[in-house]
């Protein structure tokens, strides 16, 4: 007995209480009602007690032993404890990061864990209905509210309402976004708060502890959504290329090809959940929490700024760079770009690289074929927004009328427009072109000489001066597309594994 109470411990949640006696942990859950959980009465603790063990023994089945009762004085019961076996506090994940001890191998397992889950986890129309965009748009409403009856020593409000603009203008136009992840099976019951503190990396694997018990409906999510978490926490422990790490291997095992922006949205919505737990644990008497719910609601607006849904212009002359810049920008941010000369050439039957070289407004470049050219281009970068993709345009951009209707898409869309104009001397211009030995373009220096002719005045794009090396055009660039940096970037590519 005297070991046991030698180890004793306990530890204290905003809902809960945990005592640790010798081998085993024993659960309290705090007679409160948050609204977003009601352990009021003892028959809730009790129910609440028994979903905790059923629930989470599909992650942990030897940690979660059962449910004890408590009897008080009198032999009724009076409360429940969920019965664990104790893990060892030294091998909690959040611990091994604080210590900077290796823990990939353990992370990757866990991505494992999780997505094999997933692939058998529980689905139907009513888990699939919690996930729509009006059901995640109803829950950011939700949690902006509760963070506003907060005192404003906890999250500023000017935060709260660049968080409210950020992510109600990417859920605005990503309806067929979220309406595919539900076709493609990709809502179910999961496990709901998945945090580095809860995650034990033991010699035989990994122990993932404590999903969401108390409210089925917060638990039936997009699995993406459900990873999201643990990358938000990693990163709020400081390891943002392990948060990035295990988001890759989720998706890997998951087979999930999800935007880049849409992870982003779920990483900010779960750091914003953290911040509102963060502003209750404040009023419950932790001094601490305010700064923490800071923290968190920073997280939050990184990866809204990240995961911005825009629609980016490259254009200019022959010769300027302009294909080159919108290729470097892609592969930076993780970006899908459509081109106008291939989608032209598409729509006449031919090649990208088969020579189609006509005078100019002539062939495949008369107004009608132009027309064509970028009404396509518009119809395809609609979907690819839609679907939550940042788009970038490579054309010419010469022409009001064209970049008009881009505009009228991106606002149709809820894109931000960006547009830029490459601009190189006319001598380099020139030399590019005659150094071409093959590519897309048709154009040459007498093209070159009758668009300039014909382009319309484009005050609103940003200027790129494309006349010296790539690298350079493209550290200008990237100021103006993501004028908050661009350090975010989790584009879709497996990682190998550790070692």
């Amino acid at each position: 007995m005297t070991d046991q109470v030698s180890n004793a411990a306990v530890s204290e949640t905003h809902s809960g209480v945990v005592f640790f006696v010798g081998d085993r942990a024993y659960k309290l859950k705090k007679p409160l009602d948050l609204g977003f959980l009601d352990f009021s009465t003892r028959e809730r603790r009790e129910h609440a007690c028994h979903e905790e063990v059923r629930l989470n023994r599909r992650f942990a089945p030897d940690v979660y032993l059962g449910v004890c009762d408590v009897h008080g004085p009198d032999g009724n019961v009076c409360d429940h404890l969920v019965t664990m076996r104790r893990m060892p506090a030294d091998r909690r994940m959040s611990t091994l990061i604080k210590a900077h001890e290796p823990v990939e191998g353990a992370l990757r397992d866990t991505a494992r864990i999780l997505a094999a889950w997933h692939a058998e986890a529980p689905r139907g129309p009513q888990i699939s209905a919690q996930e729509t965009r009006d059901a995640v748009r109803s829950r950011w409403h939700d949690s902006f509210e509760q963070a506003r009856a907060f005192p404003v020593h906890g999250v500023a409000p000017s935060a709260v309402t660049e968080i409210e603009r950020l992510a109600t203008g990417f859920l605005a136009g990503r309806d067929p976004l979220f309406n595919a992840r539900i076709a493609d099976g990709r809502v179910l019951d999961g496990h709901g708060d998945l945090l580095a503190t809860d995650i034990f990396c033991l010699d035989d694997g990994p122990r993932i502890l404590d999903c969401l018990e108390f409210d089925e409906h917060l638990r039936w999510l997009d699995g993406l959504d459900d990873a999201s978490f643990l990358a938000m926490d990693l990163e709020h422990l400081g390891a943002p290329d392990l948060a990035e790490r295990f988001i890759g291997w989720y998706t890997e095992f998951a087979a999930d090809p999800a935007p880049p922006s849409l992870r982003h949205h779920y990483v900010a919505y779960r750091a914003f959940v953290r911040a509102k737990v963060a502003c209750l644990r404040h009023a419950q008497g932790d001094d601490h929490a305010a700064a923490e719910a800071r923290d968190y609601a920073d997280l939050a607006v990184r990866h809204l700024r990240a995961g911005k849904v825009d629609l980016i212009l490259v254009g200019g002359l022959p010769g300027t760079g302009k294909s080159s810049l919108a290729g470097a920008l892609a592969d930076r941010l993780g970006c899908t770009v459509l081109s106008s000369d291939r989608v032209r050439k598409e729509l006449a039957g031919i090649t990208p690289e088969t020579p189609a070289a006509t005078p100019y407004g002539t062939g495949i470049y008369t107004p009608e074929w132009s027309r064509r050219t970028y009404q396509e281009l518009a119809g395809r970068a609609a979907w690819l927004l839609q679907m939550g993709e940042t788009v970038i345009l490579d054309a010419s951009w010469t022409d009001k009328t064209e970049r008009d209707l881009i505009a009228s898409v991106a606002r149709r869309e809820h894109a931000d427009l960006i547009p830029l104009r490459c601009d190189a001397p006319e001598t380099l211009t020139a030399e590019r072109m005659r150094q071409r030995t093959q590519g897309v373009s048709d154009a040459d220096t007498d093209i070159a000489l009758a668009m300039t002719a014909h382009t319309a005045p484009w005050p609103e794009a940003t200027t790129i001066d494309t006349g010296g090396p790539l690298p350079a055009a493209l550290e200008r660039a990237l100021p103006v597309v993501r004028p908050h940096g661009a350090e975010l970037v989790w584009p879709r590519r497996p990682f190998l594994s550790p070692g």
